[in-house]
């Protein structure tokens, strides 16, 4: 094994030499090739880590990379930078493989491309078209008839994401990362295929992997919903006017969008099988959905679709849905423009080649078990971001899990991702109703009234949101709350004033600011 343990004489002027060179005090104290390994612990994670295979010349494989990243959204792109900028030679690979409709783009993942960007800027689309109707209530005049055009919106937020895109070549360029546009799966332990859009095939080496390939959209699973149906995937820059449109979910993805396009005057119904938001606060959920409801979205609710069929081709076209009751024989039909599916997504694992590689994966939903240290069952393969089991699924963790586990594997770095989720005046002159915004702090009471549960549903809820999560991770308290002077006239001073608890049932209206 290259260990030959033999005996010295002058032991003590040897290990005072050995402390000069490795500053290690204790033994064993372990070299390789004239290189220090450290102690047993250090010893027995570089064999762990495929390290000491490599140092005792094992196949002596030089490979190619010192880090392979596949995939190039929020956590890969993250990993890959971090990773480089620690000196290491990297690669991302980063391949859309084109939805059913055919829609595809650049670098940068779901968030930037299909998801929060463009979602974020076609809600701020639809509240500029509620600050319309409120200006003249504020004394602006106009009389012209206001409608919007989707077109002009698409191509504007599009142009953005491009924008976007060319950013994270350069700066992948800028950092020394090698990124190719092609599917990578493994052939071997070590060993990657990338085939691109053309169908060339290249194959790759590295020393360590990281997954990060994210998730798509789900489907229904039954006759026309990928024939005639689109998803988030397809809905950020659909060509034309959805019109009249069923959006079949009841998943944040399924509200937002739902909501931005009733905003933007389409016709909007939603179908939920059983309830809203699954997992999330019923309280909040369903105060959400009662917001929407007076907004003008409509909902049909205990319904799945059982078909969807083409009844006339055009941009947008005319679809038939068929759908049954989830609590009785009714049968419902419904005639619209688009059908937009929301009802979940799946972890893309399955076509990569993990097999090959020795990877385990959850057989039920494609994810990837991994260890605190986001290690999987190949110890030189790790993983990040949606795809892993039981974690946040949220760009922002991606991102810090990536950053993180580069300082760890090459910069010596101990830290650990803890994924965590915060449960998440304008009104008055408008007439709107004052009391549709809500609140909600959830102390416990055996820790000091420490607040482990915060909710707020109201205008500006990312921005105020990530305040009050730096203070829940410092452990804030409801005392602290109280004693913190309020920043007036803004939402987020009810947190500063709360006196109802939920228990006591008090009145928890407002009757000014």
């Amino acid at each position: 094994s290259g260990f030959a343990p033999y005996c010295v004489f002058d032991g003590t002027n040897y290990q005072d030499l050995l402390h000069e060179m490795t500053g290690q005090k204790t033994v064993p104290s372990v070299f390789i090739n004239k290189k220090h390994i450290g102690g047993c612990d250090n010893t027995m994670k570089a064999h762990k880590d495929g390290d000491l295979q490599k140092l005792l010349g094992e196949g002596r494989e030089v490979y190619e990379y010192d880090l392979i990243v596949i995939g190039g959204g929020s956590g890969g792109l993250a990993c890959s930078k971090e990773a480089a900028a620690l000196g290491k030679k990297v690669m991302v690979l980063d391949y859309v493989v084109p939805t059913p409709k055919g829609t595809t783009w650049g670098l940068g993942g779901t968030c930037v491309n299909v998801g929060c960007i463009p979602k974020k800027l076609m809600h701020q689309t639809a509240l500029l078209g509620t600050a319309i109707e409120d200006a003249r209530k504020f004394g602006w005049e106009f009389s012209d008839q206001v409608t919007h055009n989707w077109e002009t919106m698409r191509t504007a937020v599009n142009n953005y994401i491009g924008s976007l895109n060319w950013g994270y070549r350069v700066s992948l360029r800028d950092k020394n990362v090698n990124y190719v546009n092609a599917y990578a799966e493994f052939v071997e332990p070590h060993k990657i295929k990338a085939t691109n859009k053309r169908g060339k095939e290249m194959f790759y080496t590295a020393a360590k992997f990281v997954l990060a390939t994210g998730e798509r959209p789900r489907y229904l699973g039954v006759p026309g919903d990928k024939e005639y149906c689109i998803t988030s995937d397809d809905l950020f820059s659909l060509p034309y006017c959805p019109g009249k449109t069923l959006v079949v979910g009841a998943s944040y993805v399924a509200l937002e969008c739902g909501g931005f396009l009733a905003g933007l005057g389409l016709d909007v119904t939603v179908m939920v099988r059983s309830i809203l938001l699954r997992g999330f606060d019923q309280d909040m959920a369903n105060r959400a959905g009662d917001y929407m409801e007076t907004h003008g979205v409509k909902f049909l609710r205990k319904f799945v679709p059982t078909k969807v069929g083409q009844l006339e081709a055009g941009t947008p076209g005319r679809l038939k849905v068929t759908a049954k009751s989830t609590e009785s024989d009714e049968i419902f039909e419904g005639e619209y423009n688009t059908v937009l599916i929301a009802v979940g997504r799946d972890a893309c694992t399955g076509k990569i080649g993990l097999d090959k590689a020795g990877v385990k994966v959850n057989a039920k939903n494609g994810k990837i078990p991994v260890n605190d240290e986001e290690q999987t069952s190949v110890p030189h393969i790790y993983a990040i971001g949606d795809i892993l089991e039981g974690k946040w699924e949220l760009t922002p963790v991606a991102i810090q899990a990536g950053k993180l586990l580069a300082r760890r594997l090459y910069a010596g770095a101990s830290l650990k991702i803890y994924h965590s989720l915060f449960w998440p005046l304008e009104f008055t002159v408008p007439g709107r109703d004052n009391n549709r915004c809500y609140a909600k702090i959830i102390c416990n009471k055996l820790d000091n009234d420490r607040v482990i549960g915060f909710h707020y549903l109201g205008p500006n809820a990312g921005e105020v949101t990530q305040g009050f999560g730096a203070a829940m991770k410092c452990g804030i308290t409801k005392d602290q709350l109280d004693n913190t002077i309020g920043i007036h006239p803004t939402c987020a001073e009810i947190f500063t004033t709360m006196e109802v608890t939920k228990s006591s049932g008090g009145d928890i209206t407002q009757s000014g600011c």
